[in-house]
């Protein structure tokens, strides 16, 4: 009986963690089995003492950043010092978001500051490990090769996310994915004044950039997705959510490797055992390749859906 008690709860708990997810699809294995467990556990502490989902973004902030410093040192232990303070800081970009669905707080600008605060993150990363490796003896030129590896990771990451909320608005609908476009965008950046409102401002024009980098590669994607919303408003048919599920389904394994999980380890393993030029080298040549393979791989997608729905609405 207590067994079966103890499992009991343990599902309950498990059902409420999975309610603060995306979606079970988009789902990474290392943020079901770490960071959202303890993303729950960090929202609920948060909703008791009132913090909001920003407090907790910008909280996390000052703890990206720091642990970016301590990367600078050839210190054992304050290098692992920043590498729990930078896992603490990705917990805390999971429960600002879990609990944001806890409580239905959304904004677009909390979306924006939670981008913005995973920038800041790992700019602080990039120009403390290239000042490190610089101060061993190595070239200057590694903080060009910082910039472009920043560059890179920015595309990366943004591919990633725009490609997995088209995912969430075709399987799982329009009020749970958040799909802007940088022409709406400029609209609403001309309505606030550097004066009055100089932060939504400032985070509006780097979120503008930010629509542009994913639009200027997701030429298909886009037009399937204004395509499947002028013919069937807010209902996708069924046997259309079921293709579009069957191709992009298997894609979702290389969009998660180019987001933050898998850069963290590479990092984590550079910082303790090999040169840092190794992890700018995993980002500017492996994963971009991935990048562009799976790009080509969506954009082959989506015009394979358009075809198929042309021909669906033809045959109908």
């Amino acid at each position: 009986m207590i067994l079966w008690r103890v499992h009991l709860a343990m599902f309950q708990i498990n059902s409420k963690i999975q309610a603060t997810f995306k979606s079970k699809d988009t789902e990474e294995l290392l943020d079901r089995l770490f960071y959202r467990p303890f993303g729950y556990l960090m929202a609920i502490g948060s909703k008791k003492i009132g913090f909001s989902p920003n407090v907790i973004t910008i909280t996390s902030i000052f703890f990206g950043v720091t642990a970016g410093h301590l990367f600078f040192y050839n210190n054992f232990t304050l290098n692992l010092i920043g590498v729990l303070l930078l896992v603490l800081a990705e917990t805390m970009d999971s429960a600002d978001g879990q609990l944001a669905r806890m409580t239905n707080i959304h904004s677009r600008f909390g979306k924006i500051l939670d981008g913005f605060a995973g920038n800041l993150m790992f700019i602080s990363i990039y120009l403390h490990l290239s000042a490190r490796f610089i101060l061993n003896d190595g070239t200057p030129w590694i903080l060009l090769i910082a910039v472009i590896s920043g560059f890179s990771h920015s595309y990366q990451c943004a591919m990633s996310e725009y490609y997995r909320n088209f995912y969430i608005y075709f399987i799982y609908g329009e009020g749970i994915a958040i799909i802007d476009e940088a022409k709406d965008m400029k609209e609403k950046y001309k309505n606030y004044t550097w004066l009055k409102s100089f932060g939504k401002k400032f985070l509006l024009r780097t979120y503008i950039n930010y629509t542009l980098q994913q639009e200027l590669l997701s030429k298909s994607i886009r037009i399937l997705y204004k395509n499947v919303q002028e013919k069937y408003k807010k209902q996708i048919p069924d046997w259309l959510l079921k293709e579009y599920r069957k191709l992009n389904k298997p894609l979702l394994k290389y969009g998660n490797i180019l987001t933050t999980n898998t850069r963290m380890i590479i990092l984590f393993v550079t910082i303790f055992y090999a040169d840092v030029l190794y992890y700018f080298l995993f980002e500017l040549i492996i994963l971009n390749i991935l990048l562009v393979y799976f790009v080509l791989r969506h954009e082959r997608t989506s015009k394979q859906l358009i075809e198929y729905t042309d021909n669906h609405t033809e045959a109908a």
